[in-house]
């Protein structure tokens, strides 16, 4: 369109540009044979200003600061231009913004809005910290400092409850973390038919709030690695709640006689999947064929119930109470291996409660876990574990899960009865994140014009005001 372009000789978002640089133009068609004309050269806009949002959120609990504090800063104070709690908060903001890699600071790091909200002047402070220090202190803290990080995300979740709660239901599970070349506890899972990480995710999974994140190698654990992960957790909530009861949730990965025994003998419910057998098949086939009978003389495409009984298998010092979910299908009725029949079993120390509540209540809501450690892994991009040291990865899994915290935290404040308020991160970050905003310092002040044209900018007044004035 004979358009001439030329780019920028300064980099990019770095300062204002001068008056001799020629910004890059954008060809664009008439409309209504008015020329159109586009040109970088708006002055200090940012896309991303809803990242004010998280930084009023980050300060509110204190999410750097904490994590900051559990690493030791070895350099010399004369010299040090970041601070750590700096370059975690940067670190965080640009995560919970959708910017999962440390590259993206090589722009990130002058960006008027993620400035603001580490609480630097827009135009005359001091550009965030850069790539390279980004990824040298990801790798820097040793393996005491990681355990210790990786307990205080249980605090901050504690923390988050104003008073101990009577109960806790915890969603336990394990996630395919594909690795990208051969990082030390990377494993092959004949299963998945990767080589990969599985980390265990722990949440409450009633507010959604992420409790513990830990990598391991890619092979399901065992009973004993179960128990000793149940051990450090649960004695650190206890350290905090000694009278909240605790009931874990998990899937036949952790229905270990190790991890039962444990739990039973220190006053831990659990709710397991249990892998069914021919034993178990036989103790319920009264309920069973009652079942079968019923779906065949009433001609439904299906028919489903619930039975329980006690059973021990041969690994288990005693009896337990097993649940056991049945279904008669239509579709079944030929497949004789199945008889008919598809049975779940669920493996339980709750005395309390009928079947169909322990397993079509208690038990399936831990579906919703899976749901989170979606947004986990998908939507803040924390299967990005390609360092080669396990110390790092977990950092950037410790990091990604103090971004979950702020998204978790802005989304909270968003009004019950707003569409927003059951949504997933990515619609957070698209609505209230993903802001246009110019962004003008003078002597006395700094002045944020957001877009006028904002279809949320109701709600972002609201959810700012919310985070100003609520404790977390």
């Amino acid at each position: 369109m004979g358009v001439k372009a030329s780019l920028r000789t300064s980099r990019p978002g770095a300062t204002p540009a001068m008056s001799e640089d020629s910004p890059l133009a954008v060809p664009y068609p008439a409309v209504s044979r008015k020329k159109v004309t586009a040109a970088f050269d708006g002055g200090r806009l940012s896309s991303n200003s809803g990242v004010l949002l998280l930084g009023i959120a980050e300060r509110r609990r204190g999410l750097a600061k904490t994590l900051a504090a559990l690493i030791a800063d070895r350099r010399h104070p004369a010299h040090i231009t970041h601070t750590l709690e700096d370059i975690l908060k940067g670190r965080m903001l640009a995560i919970a913004c959708g910017y999962a890699d440390g590259n993206d600071f090589d722009w990130l790091r002058s960006e008027p809005a993620f400035k603001i909200a580490c609480g630097r002047l827009p135009d005359t402070g001091d550009d965030l910290c850069s790539q390279p220090t980004i990824s040298r202190w990801e790798n820097a803290p040793t393996l005491k400092e990681i355990i210790r990080l990786t307990y205080a995300l249980v605090d901050i979740w504690c923390r988050s409850y104003k008073t101990p709660p009577a109960s806790v239901v915890l969603d336990i599970d394990d996630t395919l973390d594909v690795v990208h070349g051969h990082q030390k506890l990377s494993e092959w899972n004949a299963h998945y038919d990767e080589r990969c990480f599985l980390p265990i995710h722990v949440y409450d999974t009633a507010t959604g709030r992420p409790v513990a994140i830990i990598l391991r190698p890619g092979k399901t654990p065992s009973g004993r690695e179960v128990r000793a992960w149940l051990r450090r957790l649960i004695k650190r909530i206890r350290g905090h709640w000694p009278d909240t009861r605790i009931t874990i949730r998990g899937d036949s990965h952790y229905g270990r006689e190790e991890a039962m025994r444990w739990c039973e003998a220190n006053s831990v419910d659990y709710v397991f999947g249990f892998a069914g057998n021919t034993v178990l098949d036989r103790l319920v086939e009264p309920e069973a064929d009652d079942i079968r009978v019923r779906r065949a003389e009433g001609q439904l495409a299906a028919l489903r119930g619930f039975a329980e009984t006690r059973y021990a298998a041969k690994s288990w010092a005693r009896e337990r109470r097993v649940v056991a979910r049945i279904e008669a299908s239509a579709s079944h009725e030929d497949d004789m291996l199945r008889r008919g029949l598809d049975i779940r079993y669920v493996v339980t120390s709750l005395t309390k409660g009928n079947a169909e509540y322990i397993y079509a209540t208690l038990y399936c809501a831990r579906g919703q876990a899976e749901n989170l450690i979606k947004q986990h892994k998908a939507q803040l991009a924390s299967d990005r574990t390609s360092c080669r040291s396990p110390l790092a990865n977990q950092m950037r899994l410790i990091l990604h899960t103090a971004a979950y915290w702020l998204l978790l935290d802005v989304r909270d404040c968003v009004p019950s009865w707003h569409p927003l308020r059951q949504s997933e991160f990515a619609s957070i970050r698209l609505a209230l994140l993903k802001v246009a905003g110019r962004f003008v310092e003078t002597a006395s002040r700094i002045r944020v014009a957001l877009a006028s044209c904002c279809p949320e900018a109701e709600l972002f007044s609201m959810v700012a005001f919310r985070l100003h004035t609520t404790a977390p």
